[in-house]
């Protein structure tokens, strides 16, 4: 068994596409019309197309549920908050919060009520500790993981 792609269900394509591009960088790799496949592997599928897969009929998709979300790591967590910011068509969930291990994190949704996160990778919460003056040790206990990740995190 290998897991291929999550796959959300959108309103509207287009609109979707350009969000996840102008948004997150992600480019569309394939494009069947109904169905896109996004770098990373992240697959829109229209509402029409999946209602007809699973037999079902339009009032029995909800958007907007708040069980689950895509996560998405930014190696410039800075200049991509700013960027959203600058958004008037993003909602957050959330403002920049940091987790009690250090990783700083913003949530929003995309056009479809989605939740979407955007993290800072646990290699950047790393450096930023190290810089600070912390050592292997401290960094390790700060964030909750094994010292031999804080020191992956230094190469």
């Amino acid at each position: 068994m290998k897991l291929k792609n999550p796959m959300l269900i959108v309103q509207d394509m287009e609109k979707s596409k350009a969000f996840y591009r102008e948004v997150l960088g992600l480019r569309t790799v394939t494009d069947l019309g109904a169905n896109a496949v996004l770098t990373g592997g992240l697959s829109l599928q229209t509402e029409e197309s999946w209602l007809e897969f699973i037999g079902c009929e339009m009032g029995d998709i909800t958007y907007g549920g708040k069980n689950s979300e895509v996560y998405f790591e930014e190696e410039d967590f800075d200049r991509f908050v700013s960027k959203l910011e600058k958004r008037t068509d993003v909602k957050l969930v959330h403002p920049v919060y940091e987790h009690s291990w250090g990783q700083r994190v913003v949530r929003f949704y995309d056009p479809d009520g989605h939740v979407l996160e955007v993290g800072e990778s646990l290699k950047l919460v790393c450096r930023r500790f190290l810089d600070s003056g912390m050592g292997v040790e401290e960094t390790a206990e700060r964030m909750g993981v094994p010292e031999r990740l804080v020191r992956n995190c230094m190469r």
